[in-house]
């Protein structure tokens, strides 16, 4: 199975980059989804502090790549040519991905700083962060987990700090070089 990871920094458009790739087909699997069920199943309210307790947790008690592998779990059960990993948030699980897929490219999706703050101030998630000390303590946070060692790793870079319109087509193009 071909699988391609999606890793960036909060609100910097990985949910877009799977929404175009699930539109041409491709099955997705979201790594924050698994974080935010084991809150939920915790009998937590998904807010960011307790999304994050969850994670440290799980990583704490399994490892830094226990989402991971719950994770590739999910992605082995797909009927599929291909599938998108979005949320990948260190290099072990950048490294447990690549030990278990035959193929697995890392896609880093980067916007500034304050671009991912207007967007989260307007998609009203829960678990958002909307005050830049916020932001800035969950992109710490999650550097922690060693985002910034994930984006290093990164096969191919996707720009999304214009309009939507241009950063859709290079997913468009970048989804049909690699499905």
């Amino acid at each position: 199975m071909n699988v391609i990871g999606i890793v960036g920094y909060p609100a910097s458009g990985k949910g877009e980059f799977s929404r175009i790739a699930a539109e041409n087909g491709i099955p997705v699997v979201v790594m924050g989804d698994i974080i935010r069920n084991r809150t939920r199943a915790a009998g937590l309210e998904l807010t960011d502090e307790n999304v994050g307790a969850t994670a440290r947790a799980l990583r704490a008690e399994l490892g830094m790549d226990a989402v991971a592998i719950l994770t590739a779990e999910e992605v082995k059960k797909l009927d599929a040519k291909t599938a998108v990993i979005d949320g990948i948030r260190g290099d072990a699980e950048i490294s447990y991905f690549r030990s278990v897929f035959e193929t697995f490219t890392v896609i880093f999706i980067k916007a500034d700083f304050a671009i991912r703050l207007e967007r989260m101030q307007g998609r009203g998630r829960t678990d958002d962060s909307t005050t830049a000390d916020a932001l800035s303590a969950r992109d710490a946070r999650e550097e922690s987990f060693g985002l910034a060692r994930a984006v290093s790793a990164a096969d191919i870079t996707l720009v999304n700090e214009t309009d939507r319109e241009s950063f859709e087509e290079a997913i468009r193009n970048t989804v049909r070089s690699l499905a």
